[in-house]
């Protein structure tokens, strides 16, 4: 059975975002085994300098990376991705289960971004939209649209 990881920088810290999150978790185990591993977000000043944001990413981004191994798929969310729709996804979610791999981890990064380190080491890197949205938020989002990926490949009747 597939593994689908979400690897991601902060925690949920609202329980209306934590409801919704444990709602498609719930959904998803009916089609692959669904790991989230949450990394502490590294600590900057309320006004942080450009240095302390690039040290923030930079030590976020050795954390994430020691969490993967080579027999990942992994795919890195960041504003400069590629951008899919959903059928697209679900397309990509398939393709990477019938190539062999067992375990896809995508990555969310903090408030800053991720690392050039992490984007580079991804097989993919992927933009849910031009947008920018608050990472507790994307997490919900991309839960949701992995669920859906699942439902489009099922034949479901969720994706409409």
């Amino acid at each position: 059975m597939l593994t689908i990881k979400i690897l991601c920088v902060g925690n949920l810290k609202e329980n209306y975002l934590k409801e919704a999150f444990l709602e498609y978790q719930k959904r998803l185990s009916s089609f692959c085994r669904f790991e989230v591993k949450e990394i502490p977000e590294h600590k900057v000043s309320s006004n942080p300098t450009e240095s302390e944001i690039n040290l923030a990413v930079s030590s976020e981004g050795e954390k994430l990376l020691s969490y993967l191994n080579k027999n990942n798929h992994v795919i890195s969310l960041c504003i400069e991705g590629k951008e899919f729709s959903s059928k697209e996804l679900s397309r990509h979610i398939q393709s990477v289960t019938i190539s062999g791999k067992s375990t896809i981890v995508f990555i969310i990064g903090g408030s800053f971004g991720l690392s050039q380190e992490v984007k580079s080491s991804s097989n993919l890197n992927f933009s849910m939209s031009k947008l920018t949205f608050p990472h507790q938020l994307t997490r919900i989002m991309l839960t949701e649209q992995i669920y859906r990926a699942f439902q489009i490949l099922s034949g479901g009747k969720y994706h409409k």
